[in-house]
């Protein structure tokens, strides 16, 4: 029987063990590989008393031919950067955009005015947190990478004051212009992080009123969002009614969360109850569907403007590993994703009891039965308006650290994917949309994966604070790959001035997130030899400061010019695309997010921007930066 189970779980792609980072061999249990099963909807009893006769149902239910059509070789890459081509740009969270115009959150319209400036300075990419949907009754809810559905867009990011209703909206124009409503906005746009809840009501009562203008003034519009709605097909209809469902229950119990809380009835997307309620409610259903037409025009416009200046990439957006099991997504995908379990990560040094991220990942039996389709469809939504797509995670492509409910992360195991599949269904779309495809592959990594992506185009990912020698100092820039994104950071990343200065060491220590006070004591040593191991690699390279060089080893703060230096030297690798996060540019001293906090811990998501957008042109860290970075961003040879 034992046998027999843990052949079932390898045709499905359960591993038989995985090693953790200091070597250790953690076998998968009976328990883990039923729960496992169980997750992948097979039945719990026959798990249990009956493996070898799923074995053989299993075996007769999957496709006989390959479901997919050719496939290219290799994904898209746009001329700047092939032949010895190199690029840069700007990569922040849209959200924390502070300028003197938007709502107290960044919007569209910042992220054209970032096009223009990353353009008049010699950029070509400018990235972006996910804009995934989130969930509009619940605008606490703020974390881009535990979303509602990936294929749909955060209509918070809309900017109401270039809607096209408005100018013809009495009612709108009113209330805007009201003296209340102007100072509830001004209050917006001075707070320190981004107050979601308030900017959510601020926003929705304006788009109400221009709905009910819309919809009361049948025009060319009309027309025109009558078309938009039916080449989005089911998968806008499905979401949208999702969206109605759940404003419509939660408005009668604020502790209902999602679809498995719904009347049992309307967890199905396909049943009668939910087709009578969308036409009963179509109205409200209309209503999502109208916010998502003004969303993905308004990014489209961003997208345009890139075309316009020249920019070789523009928008460098970012797909989500997964979406939360409440959410839209898995309430259309149910059977394709799994049921009580998890995707996460294995144990590590700071997370020593391993990572459940809360995320039902796709099964994978069951993903190639629909023959791809909701994968299609999320490639497709992000790469739409994208001139590069960032796949966090993108190991999972291959495998997923798979955590069943209720049960600790150190017990999970991986599950494989058809990897050759998935990868020619990323370089086809990839084709397709003529978007670039860079691959976040920091963590675990399998022995021969960063190669096989390297070999389908598919650039890799390279902070700065990971690229060191043996010896752990800093890797020189002749060193870096070509086929690579380069950077100072990332949002889960200390930003230069919050690393010199151990700021994430402190409130980890403070929040008590240390599993030893010996683990404390180290990194914290670590980090006193980094700074010194930073300040010789810019001397390796003639880019240490004069100032900075009588000193290097009691420096007491991060200088500007040190972080220009740090840029400059980023900036002479031959990594085709090298992004810049403001956050360095401005001293900044937080990250965006802290990993392993809550939300009652620290305040992830949320932080601005300390600089006005409309200032940032005449900043001179931001122009002798850009300075720095042109001059070290020559041409390399091929």
């Amino acid at each position: 029987m034992t046998d027999d189970l843990k052949t079932l779980a390898n045709r499905c792609g359960i591993a038989d063990a995985y090693h953790d980072i200091w070597g250790g061999h953690h076998a998968t249990s009976t328990y883990t590989r039923q729960a496992l099963l169980t997750a992948m909807h097979f039945a719990p009893d026959r798990v249990a008393d009956d493996p070898l006769g799923l074995l053989a149902e299993f075996a007769s239910t999957q496709p006989d031919c390959e479901p997919l059509p050719d496939t290219p070789q290799c994904c898209y890459q746009p001329a700047a950067i092939r032949d010895g081509g190199r690029i840069w740009g700007l990569t922040l969270q849209l959200y924390g955009v502070r300028s003197r115009r938007n709502w107290g959150i960044g919007d569209f319209t910042d992220l054209l005015r970032l096009v223009e400036l990353t353009a008049a300075a010699g950029g070509d990419i400018v990235g972006i947190n996910p804009l995934h949907a989130l969930f509009p009754d619940n605008p606490a809810h703020i974390s881009p990478y535990s979303p509602s559905h990936r294929g749909f867009l955060n209509p918070l990011y809309i900017d109401i004051e270039t809607v096209p209703e408005l100018a013809l909206c009495t009612a709108a124009q009113r209330r805007l212009a009201s003296a209340d409503f102007q100072k509830q906005l001004q209050s917006l746009r001075e707070t320190e992080m981004v107050d979601y809840v308030q900017v959510s009501r601020a926003k929705f009562e304006i788009l109400e009123i221009l709905f009910a203008h819309f919809l009361a003034n049948a025009n060319e519009r009309s027309a025109a969002f009558a078309v938009w709605r039916r080449t989005q097909g089911e998968a806008l209809e499905s979401f949208v009614r999702y969206e109605a469902l759940q404003t419509h229950f939660r408005a009668a119990d604020k502790n209902i969360w999602g679809w498995p809380a719904w009347p049992v009835e309307y967890r199905d997307p396909d049943s009668p109850a939910v087709a009578a309620f969308a036409h009963e409610h179509a109205t409200a259903v209309t209503w999502h569907a109208w916010l998502q037409w003004i969303a993905d025009l308004q990014l489209a416009a961003v997208a345009e403007r890139a075309q316009q200046v020249g920019m070789a990439i523009g928008l460098y957006l970012d797909l989500a590993v997964g979406a939360n099991p409440g959410g839209a997504e898995i309430w259309r995908w149910q059977e394709v994703f799994a049921a009580d379990a998890h995707a996460g990560a294995p144990p590590d040094e700071i997370n020593l009891m391993g990572q459940d991220w809360g995320l039902p990942p796709f099964v994978p039996h069951r993903l190639r039965e629909v023959a791809y389709a909701p994968f299609i469809d999320i490639l497709r939504a992000n790469m739409k308006h994208a001139g590069a797509l960032r796949i966090d995670h993108v190991m999972g492509l291959l495998r997923m650290f798979w955590v069943p409910a209720d049960i600790p992360a150190t017990e999970g195991a991986y599950v494989h994917y058809p990897f050759e599949d998935i990868l020619g269904l990323v370089a086809l779309e990839s084709q397709r949309n003529q978007c670039l495809v860079i691959g976040e592959d920091l963590g675990t990594v399998p022995d021969g994966f960063r190669p096989r992506l390297a070999e389908c185009g598919v650039l890799s990912y390279h902070p700065l604070i990971f690229e060191r020698y043996p010896d752990g100092n800093f890797r020189l820039p002749a060193d870096v790959p070509r086929q690579a994104l380069v950077a100072a950071g990332t949002h889960d990343l200390p930003t230069l001035r919050g690393f010199w200065h151990g700021e994430d060491l402190e409130i980890r220590a403070a929040l008590h997130l240390f599993p030893s006070e010996e683990m404390r004591q180290r990194l914290i040593t670590e980090r006193d030899w980094d700074r010194g191991r930073l300040l010789w690699a810019l001397e390796q390279e003639n880019l240490l400061p004069e100032d900075t060089a009588k000193q290097p080893a009691t420096l007491p703060e991060l200088s500007a010019a040190v972080v220009t230096a740090i840029h400059a030297y980023l900036a002479r690798s031959p990594a085709q695309i090298m992004v810049v996060q403001p956050e360095d540019i401005f001293g900044v001293m937080e990250q965006p997010n802290l990993p392993g906090t809550l939300e009652h811990q620290h305040p992830n998501w949320q932080r601005k921007l300390p600089l006005p957008l409309e200032n940032w042109a005449g900043f001179s860290s931001f122009t002798e930066l850009v300075t720095a970075v042109h001059a070290a961003r020559q041409p390399a040879q091929p």
